[in-house]
């Protein structure tokens, strides 16, 4: 596995997975999920920085391009709603990205608010996507689909 962290710039071509979902107010499911997939082939792309300063209209500004940009730069993005928020970037993100027919991998947590109206609109634009509520079985999609 290769791992690629905001800001440093993604510029290969292998196969690659951006992490989408919660990164303010919410737990570090990214950690858990990057170590999951340490034994894989994949390039990991994660929007979550080690130290975000709050604040900084500049930072931000740099965070928002860097996730634009590399969003459309991975083969595949994974979601992942946690509980503790809406993650309103994240839907807006996952409507973008819906659209694209490139691989998605989409997990909810049993506990985010919104899931039923991620589940119906993933289901009205891309029925074939099979959503999952836990990391360990949106690990496991992806792992399969690394394989191929």
């Amino acid at each position: 596995m290769k791992y690629i962290e905001c800001p440093e710039i993604y510029e290969g071509n292998e196969k690659s997975l951006f992490l989408a979902g919660g990164i303010s107010n919410c737990h570090n499911w990214q950690s858990a999920l990057v170590k999951s997939l340490q034994d894989t082939d994949l390039t990991i792309l994660n929007p979550r920085r080690k130290f975000f300063p709050t604040g900084r209209i500049d930072i931000a500004k740099e965070q928002i391009e860097w996730e634009y940009n590399h969003l459309s730069k991975t083969s595949a993005v994974s979601f992942w709603f946690p509980p503790e928020t809406l993650c309103p970037i994240t839907l807006f993100e996952l409507g973008k990205q819906s659209i694209d027919k490139k691989p998605l991998f989409i997990g909810v947590d049993p506990n985010y608010q919104r899931k039923v109206d991620v589940k119906i609109q993933i289901g009205l634009i891309r029925p074939n996507i099979k959503i999952v509520y836990s990391l360990e079985n949106l690990t496991e999609q992806i792992k399969i689909w690394s394989k191929k």
